[in-house]
């Protein structure tokens, strides 16, 4: 199955909350989607429903697939700490997501568009790969030809300064650098990491 590019605002629906960013049709139609929305009568989630519920909605908002998904659980389960964090830093560590903390895209969509098209750079050279695991030390930063891109432009303007406290942004340089790998408590991602384990683990 290929990566969905529907509309977003139907995945925010599903889940119930904006995990894309704000969402002004979230806003005035919560309920889920489909024909009889609302009125439908669900039956109660079983104890499997949610965890998966919860892995279908962290693949969402980082934009896995189920085989990527799973590799970064086996790599995060034979590391020393709680599974469900590694795996949440793991995720945040991707390269398009690093581009997406900096403000080098208002979306995640968007900054792994940026790092396919070989406008990104790390430690100085092209990174094309998405998924590239960023480690603490390494710079990110828009290849210098490509710094007065619009959509770039446009994005920092709004976005300022990274999000993040384990970012740096040097604005002169248009650089940013991963100072440490985040702990659970410093990634604003509403996600319950322990259920997907769970899930796993069965």
């Amino acid at each position: 199955m290929g990566r969905y590019t529907g509309p977003r605002t139907k995945i925010s629906r599903r889940f119930g909350e904006p995990i894309f960013g704000p969402d002004k049709v979230l806003e005035r139609r919560s309920n889920p989607p489909g024909q009889h929305g609302a009125n439908k009568r669900r039956k109660k989630m079983s104890e499997y429903g949610v965890q998966l519920r919860e892995k279908q909605k962290v693949k969402a908002i980082y934009g896995m697939r189920e085989k990527q998904f799973r590799l970064f659980f086996e790599r995060a389960k034979a590391k020393q700490g709680v599974t469900g964090d590694i795996m949440l830093a793991m995720c945040e560590c991707r390269l398009d997501n690093i581009a997406y903390r900096l403000g080098l895209s208002p979306t995640r969509a968007g900054a792994r568009q940026l790092v396919t098209h070989r406008h990104v750079t790390v430690n100085g050279s092209i990174c094309n790969v998405p998924s590239a695991i960023i480690r603490p030390g390494d710079t990110v930063s828009v290849r210098e030809k490509d710094r007065n891109m619009v959509a770039v432009v446009d994005s920092l303007k709004s976005h300022k300064s990274p999000a993040v406290s384990w970012l740096a942004w040097d604005e002169a340089k248009m650089q940013g650098t991963l100072q440490s790998v985040p702990g659970r408590e410093e990634i604003p991602e509403n996600v319950e990491m322990q259920l997907i384990v769970e899930l796993y683990s069965r």
